[in-house]
């Protein structure tokens, strides 16, 4: 019998590789599969990977470090779905921030500006990581501190960030020995390394952009279109500090707006937007305070004037009186106001129009649904005036708006009425218009009952 040579092909793999289990690969697919965008699911994908090789490669060294990335960005879809890396993970007090890549990479990676230049994405160190996907393992290949980033930056002033946010690091500007990164958590403090200040004022930042981003937000529908080709540098940094812009983007890309009428014009506009960003930059009034019969700073300085509670008295005098009327004929259409509840009022103009705000709010906890909260709006005019015909009364949250209530010609209403239940965390902006053009946003509602 001959004997054929036989040859086989064998592709080496790194010494130094971390292998992959099937649950692990299952919990990336899992982490990725949230995120709209192709590209990013994949890069997402791709993350998860390094996160648990690097998880592995410390747990192997030193059993004394752990990784929590509870807190971190691959956890937050809606931040997920806009930075490429995983970064804010927590060894022991140490940030850092994984960038990984696939295992087609040359002289130079790209490092996305968002955690380079945005201090609440700024890590202690950088470590890159290779991911071999398809042998289902990675490489830790190397860490970087920022400190020593910026200074390289300085040094070469040529890198500089690109039209799409990001920065092309050579490789050499790593330190290739990541042993070293285990030598660094265990002995620095890590103070000893500073990281940029938050700036105090990215609420008056976003505040004063709000005119911009109400018009550009909404080109962010499709989830293939990225945010650095909408929005300027000072534009972007105000939203991406934004938690709760992000999740508004995240949602309004996974068509998961909280919308009220689909089919209305009002259901998808810069209506929604404009609300949001009020309710994110404008202090809120803490109805919570009322229960224990005091005003808060905002309250006060708006002239808003704690009622006494409500009586099963009937006797009308005003305004108290005059909310205790409206109370009986909304009992008639099913609102209950439990005698617990606390009430205040606010008087204002709307193109000349006297109008009064009631607001009635109450602890709705249970034993089965705990830290809820119930709040009454009545936007009316006072006693005997009635409202406009084309009045509107609009309420929203930060998904969206919640309802929006017009004057029926035939009734010629006296006052609007709706009733939220929310979390404690949750808060609630009311508007009141005329038309497209006149409008007043009144300022939000919180509730913390804490004194």
């Amino acid at each position: 019998m001959n004997t054929l040579p036989m040859s086989f092909e064998f592709e080496s793999l790194p010494t130094e590789a971390i292998n992959l289990d099937n649950q692990e690969i299952d919990r990336a697919i899992e982490l990725s599969r949230h995120i709209p965008n192709d590209a990013h699911q994949w890069q997402t994908y791709l993350n998860a990977l390094g996160l648990f090789i690097f998880k592995k490669w410390l747990q192997e060294r030193d059993t004394n470090l752990s990784i929590n990335w509870e807190d971190s960005t691959i956890n937050q879809p809606a931040l997920t779905n806009i930075i490429p890396t995983v970064t804010n993970l927590q060894t022991g007090n140490f940030k850092l921030c994984l960038i990984t890549i696939g295992n087609s990479w040359n002289e130079q990676i790209s490092l996305s500006r968002l955690v380079v230049d945005l201090p609440e994405f700024v890590p202690h160190f950088y470590v890159f990581i290779e991911v071999l996907e398809e042998q289902a393992c990675g490489v830790v290949r190397g860490f970087i501190s920022y400190p020593q980033l910026q200074e390289n930056l300085n040094n070469f002033p040529t890198i500089s960030p690109q039209a799409d946010w990001s920065y092309e690091i050579p490789l050499t500007w790593f330190n290739n020995e990541p042993n070293r990164l285990l030598l660094y958590l265990r002995a620095l403090q890590p103070d000893g390394i500073t990281l940029p200040p938050i700036p105090a004022n990215r609420q008056q930042t976003l505040a004063a952009l709000e005119s911009e981003l109400v018009s550009l937000l909404l080109q962010l529908q499709e989830p293939d279109t990225e945010l650095w080709q909408i929005l300027n540098w000072q534009q972007g940094s105000a939203v991406l500090t934004s938690d709760e812009l992000l999740d508004w983007i995240y949602k309004l890309q996974t068509n998961n707006l909280n919308i009220e009428n689909p089919s209305s014009e009002t259901s998808l506009s810069a209506t929604s937007i404009r609300d949001l960003i009020k309710l994110i930059t404008q202090p809120a009034i803490n109805v919570g305070r009322w229960l224990w019969d005091e005003l808060d700073e905002i309250g006060e300085s708006l002239s808003w004037t704690l009622l006494p509670r409500l009586t099963p008295t009937r006797e009308m005098r005003s305004p108290a009186e005059e909310l205790q009327a409206i109370a009986f004929q909304l009992q008639t259409q099913g609102v209950e106001i439990p005698l617990v509840a606390r009430s205040g009022y606010q008087s204002f103009l709307l193109a000349g129009i006297p109008l009064r705000l009631y607001a009635v709010a109450w602890n709705s906890s249970t034993i089965s649904e705990p830290n809820l909260w119930s709040l009454l709006l009545i936007l009316g005019a006072p006693s005997p005036n009635t409202l406009p015909e084309n009045f509107k009364f609009r309420v929203s949250d930060k998904t969206g708006i919640l309802t929006e209530h017009s004057v029926n010609p035939q009734q010629r209403n006296s006052y609007l009425y709706t009733c939220l239940v929310g979390g404690w965390d949750e808060k609630f902006i009311v508007t009141a218009s005329l038309g497209d053009d006149v409008e007043v946003t009144l300022q939000p509602f919180a509730f913390d009952i804490t004194r």
